[in-house]
């Protein structure tokens, strides 16, 4: 007699879990996706934030690739992005370095680096913003240091870099954390077989701690790249855009002309326009990286 042997059934979810699940989720449609959704149509009237509105297509679409203000505010930005990101993750790499060495009170030193990043970004905008007014200006004089005796921030052609120095000090705390955990995944035998082989330094890190470290450099690199893609309260704390429009970014520039310019609709379509800008850029980078992971 055959006997016929049945199937393992799956384990059925429990019904519970999709009632944890369910408010999340109506949470975030109602508070997310719902203002997506009306900012996108928003973005295709002539709405200023109150009154009256009519159905004009893609025209402020259209109008945003013919502003001055619009494209300045993009290439500041970026300007600012990438010098960002580059300097954030080769100094919180070289932190990293150090504190992964055999050092005292290695650990204390770890959280002494990470408190820049649970400080408010406005608190620690103001901070610098006396400190670059008043604070350096006062040393410059003394020492007579003539580029050093005025405000940075007072100064349209570097006025970014105040807050470059900012945003990037704050940002490699975090960094060096992803960092350190990266660092801890390799065996220390692969520098010493390297060193015993007559790899220098500079060959132990090109081919052992960067090629080991590739997925860590990518999630920062990608982390970071749309963190300062997306500045705001530095630029509000230091500067507020200025001198004139120097420092304005597009998060600054829709936020300011948005809710107080009465370009609602106008900037809500400049929002919608860089927030596909945004997704691109992270993909794009996402991929050359991962390629780089693969051929390491």
């Amino acid at each position: 007699m055959a006997v016929v042997s049945e199937r393992p059934s799956r384990p059925r979810t429990a019904r519970s879990y999709y009632w944890m699940v369910l408010p999340a989720l109506v949470l975030f449609f109602l508070f997310h996706t719902v203002p997506v959704l009306q900012g996108i149509y928003y973005s295709l009237t002539d709405y200023t934030g109150y009154g009256t509105y009519k159905f004009i297509g893609l025209k402020n679409y259209l109008n945003l690739f013919q502003d001055e203000k619009v494209w300045h505010s993009y290439v500041f930005t970026f300007q600012f992005a990438l010098v960002s990101t580059v300097l954030a993750n080769v100094i919180a790499l070289a932190i990293a370095l150090g504190l992964n060495a055999r050092i005292k009170f290695r650990t204390a030193i770890r959280g002494v680096f990470f408190v820049p990043n649970i400080l408010a970004i406005l608190i620690v905008g103001y901070i610098f913003n006396y400190l670059f007014s008043n604070s350096l200006p006062y040393l410059g004089k003394q020492l007579g240091i003539d580029w050093l005796a005025g405000s940075v921030l007072a100064d349209p052609d570097h006025a970014w870099l105040g807050i470059v120095a900012v945003a990037v000090w704050q940002a490699v705390a975090f960094n060096v954390i992803i960092y350190l955990a990266g660092l801890q995944t390799i065996p220390a035998e692969l520098y010493e077989a390297a060193t015993v082989d007559g790899a220098g330094p500079w060959q132990r890190f090109r081919a052992i701690t960067l090629s080991l470290i590739a997925p860590f450099l990518t999630i920062n690199m990608v982390l970071s790249l749309k963190n300062f893609l997306q500045v705001f309260d530095q630029i509000v704390a230091l500067t507020g855009g200025g001198p004139g429009t120097s420092t304005q970014s597009v998060s600054f520039l829709i936020y300011t002309n948005g809710f107080q310019g009465g370009e609602y609709a106008y900037q809500t379509a400049n929002a919608v326009v860089y927030f596909a800008v945004i997704v691109l850029v992270s993909i794009v980078q996402l991929r050359i990286l991962q390629r780089r992971e693969v051929s390491n």
